[in-house]
């Protein structure tokens, strides 16, 4: 549609994940409107990305290092794994700052129409990982829907018979939500999970 350079970078910005045609259009004629300062520094930032950052040896997390910096603290605790999809989930659960011990990123999750299976995932990886026998407990964090659920499924199956403790992420109703909108499986999931109130 355009010419030469703009039209690759449409093509490019428009590769990205949740990016479609309109939209690496958008992006593309704010980065020509845009000082070439701001757009050398999303080219650095871009080259640093690419030059200086990998996965940790260890969980899989994004690191500048071989380690990850929750792996590298002393602090967090070694007897419990947090198994999570991408990194993003390991961001998510860190801002709750409830959990102390140590993660696993699988780099998905189980999806036969795509594709994936477990041996796409980081499970041997995981696997490994319990072989010290430090590991007391599991909790699984995958996403509630219907790849996450299966991946939760196979891996309670394939680490109950190690004798871990493995749990679930518990589900339910969003805080300041109305019952009126939820979901018939929310709402179920919210009664499975129902706790005793102390008062």
């Amino acid at each position: 549609m355009y010419e030469g350079a703009v039209q690759d970078l449409i093509d490019e910005l428009g590769r990205l994940p949740g990016v479609g045609p309109k939209s690496a259009q958008r992006i593309a004629f704010h980065l020509l409107a845009a000082e070439s300062a701001d757009v050398g520094r999303l080219v650095a930032a871009l080259q640093r990305v690419q030059a200086e950052v990998r996965f940790c040896s260890t969980c899989f997390n994004v690191a500048e290092g071989e380690q990850c910096r929750i792996c590298r603290d002393p602090r967090r605790s070694d007897d419990v794994i947090c198994v999570v999809e991408e990194p993003k989930d390991v961001v998510a659960i860190e801002r709750t700052r409830e959990f102390r011990g140590k993660y696993h990123v699988l780099g998905g999750a189980i999806s036969p129409i795509e594709g994936i299976g477990p041996d796409d995932l980081r499970v041997r990886e995981l696997v490994t990982r319990l072989a010290s026998g430090e590991v007391t407990e599991i909790i699984l964090a995958t996403d509630p829907n219907l790849e996450g659920e299966a991946t939760a499924t196979y891996l309670a199956r394939l680490l109950k018979p190690m004798g871990l403790r493995v749990t679930r992420l518990a589900s339910g109703l969003p805080v300041g939500g109305d019952l009126e909108y939820a979901d018939e499986l929310t709402l179920g999931r919210a009664f499975e999970g129902r706790r005793l109130l102390d008062v």
